[in-house]
């Protein structure tokens, strides 16, 4: 959430960010101002008539002193008024600030001066890419075929347990499902992340801290009996580890990674585009987490950016970086790296990891500062990564290593599974 202060002193760089965004609702920007304008006038208000009662109090100790009856009685008439006053300013500031908090909650994060305005992903630029790709060729299958023939996958049992998007792992696949997490977590743990391990459902605070609230509140299911929401990544927990924290500026930067179950109502219809792993309602995922202090941020997205490509190098298939345009960031980013690797039989790019730095905007949500030693809190700047998303790895690990003799597992994995081939 942008501090609406940025706002009024950042007025033209705000709407400029905006506009890189393509954000269609100009007007909250203005809306936003004036209403703290608003706010700030029934504060001065209700901090001079609170002023005038604690005046009035203490004369009337005077007066009922002194004797004079009369005039205490009328001073305390007054106090009356102004009591009723306040109370009628108390409740109008706070519905002015419920009505700045509803706005400030519908503006996205402004994006970094790196990032390009363009509108969808066709305006994407690539910054790197590992191999040069092409086609399996004539007779290659995709990953939800090998899937079935290897016994790996089966949708259909998920589809009876749960509905379309609940794959069910076997054998030699869910192992394979559990090699590959593992790999991660080991990789991120040696890469200095503290591994923490998260529930996987949150409260309402939670997804407004990171988010997911109100701006994806239809993509979340939601558990209404208990008023917690199954998350989407272990990103929405994790960050929450640290709202309402002050942190010593001496214990930064903060690292972490987490396992877990992912949910997501978004996935959508099932056609060809989307078929197998390609867009599920649960997977699985590893996540990383940082917090770091603003001037060392965006150092720290670099390194995050390096770090996932170590895992992806490792795989040993096709993979490519893009940084976003304005147009085809997330809600709370100022900045992100999306992680795309080769479907060889599908020919086609799956994104498997973003990495975003979104500066103060959940810091500000969270009210997640830090304390230098000049003892003043200020605003930390959060980053998240996936380290990585399960599905569509598993799927290009299948098309992309196919073979006349089976599928041949990656050497760094196939010391987790104990087996190199799935025959």
């Amino acid at each position: 959430m942008l501090q609406v202060n940025f706002l009024r002193e950042n007025k033209e760089r705000v709407m400029e960010g905006l506009r890189k965004r393509h954000f269609q609702q100009l007007h909250l920007v203005e809306e936003a101002i004036a209403t703290d304008d608003e706010r700030k006038k029934i504060q001065f208000e209700l901090d001079e008539t609170l002023a005038q009662m604690n005046k009035i109090s203490k004369a009337i100790g005077l007066l009922m002193k002194e004797g004079k009856k009369e005039e205490a009685e009328a001073a305390k008439a007054r106090t009356a008024e102004y009591k009723t006053a306040s109370q009628d300013l108390k409740q109008k500031l706070e519905q002015s600030e419920k009505t700045l908090l509803e706005t400030l909650y519908l503006i996205p994060n402004i994006p970094n001066e790196l990032v390009k305005a363009g509108k969808s992903a066709e305006d994407n630029e690539v910054v790197y890419q590992s191999h040069e790709v092409e086609g399996l060729g004539e007779g290659a299958v995709p990953h939800w075929e090998l899937a079935k023939q290897y016994n790996l996958i089966d949708f259909e049992l998920g589809v009876k347990i749960a509905g379309a998007g609940f794959p069910v792992y076997l054998g030699k696949g869910a192992r394979l499902q559990r090699a590959l997490v593992q790999y991660f977590l080991d990789k991120n743990v040696e890469a200095g992340y503290l591994e923490v391990n998260p529930p996987h459902v949150v409260n309402e605070a939670s997804g407004y801290g990171t988010g997911q609230l109100p701006d994806k509140e239809g993509q979340m299911y939601y558990i209404g009996e208990d008023g917690l929401y199954l998350i989407p990544t272990a990103e929405v927990p994790v960050t929450n580890i640290y709202r309402d924290v002050i942190l010593e500026e001496k214990n930064l930067p903060v690292k972490n990674t987490a396992f877990s179950q992912c949910y997501r109502r978004e996935a959508g219809s099932y056609g060809a585009h989307v078929r197998g792993l390609n867009r599920l309602h649960q997977f699985e995922k590893v996540e990383i987490v940082r917090i770091e202090k603003p001037e060392n941020s965006y150092a720290a997205l670099e390194e995050m950016v390096e770090h996932v490509k170590g895992l992806l190098t490792d795989l040993e298939f096709p993979f490519r970086i893009l940084r976003l345009c304005g147009g085809d960031m997330g809600f709370t980013s100022a900045m992100t790296y999306d992680f795309e690797v080769w479907s060889a039989a599908q020919e086609k790019w799956l994104e498997v990891s973003s990495v975003s730095n979104f500066e103060t905007f959940q810091a500000n949500r969270l009210k997640c500062r830090y304390k230098g030693a000049e003892g003043k809190a200020q605003l930390a700047h959060t980053l998240n990564g996936s380290a990585m998303a399960l599905p569509r790895i598993m799927a290009a690990l299948l098309e992309n290593n196919q073979t006349e003799k089976g599928i041949k597992i990656p050497a760094k994995i196939a010391e987790y599974t104990r087996f190199d081939t799935i025959d």
